[in-house]
């Protein structure tokens, strides 16, 4: 018997996917600018679809499951998800230029990574598992599926 799918592992795996990346990233782009792009390109995509999954999916969940929305957990981290974004792209800039001087915006973006994805891990993912079942959360894991790669964007001259 298959152990049930949650909101919690998934989410929370994909975190270290991106974080694994992005250190690849860190360590090779002094030494291989080529395989540190790649890596950033990879992580680039998939910060930005897991953006889009929590927003068109796990944010319109949670507030029609709690009642909150306007000004709420979700206000928050839509909010952070924009800064995150703006940290994203000064570091997409500079590895366009083949610069590997990015190590203010990426220290930003890492700083404000955390604090984020702590209140996801332990707040919003947990919490959507809690008040979701099994059908509704596959239902999830099944519309990540169907949103257009278009959504999450190109990377480093590809756009």
């Amino acid at each position: 018997m298959s152990e049930e799918k949650t909101i919690t592992v998934f989410f929370e795996q994909d975190h270290d996917r991106l974080d694994e990346l992005f250190k690849t990233f860190q360590k090779m782009k002094r030494s291989d600018f080529a395989k540190a792009k790649e890596a950033f390109k990879a992580f680039k995509f998939g910060l930005q679809r897991h953006i889009v999954w929590e927003e068109d999916l796990l944010f319109p969940l949670w507030e029609k499951e709690t009642g909150m929305s306007e000004g709420g957990a979700t206000s928050v981290m839509r909010a952070e998800h924009r800064q995150i974004g703006q940290h994203l792209e000064a570091i997409h800039q500079q590895v366009a230029d083949q610069s590997p001087d990015s190590d203010q915006e990426e220290q930003a973006l890492l700083n404000l990574l955390g604090s984020h994805n702590m209140k996801e891990e332990r707040v919003l993912y947990p919490s959507l598992d809690r008040v979701t079942n099994a059908k509704e959360r596959e239902t999830v894991f099944h519309n990540m599926g169907t949103i257009p790669e278009e959504r999450y964007k190109l990377c480093c001259g590809q756009h």
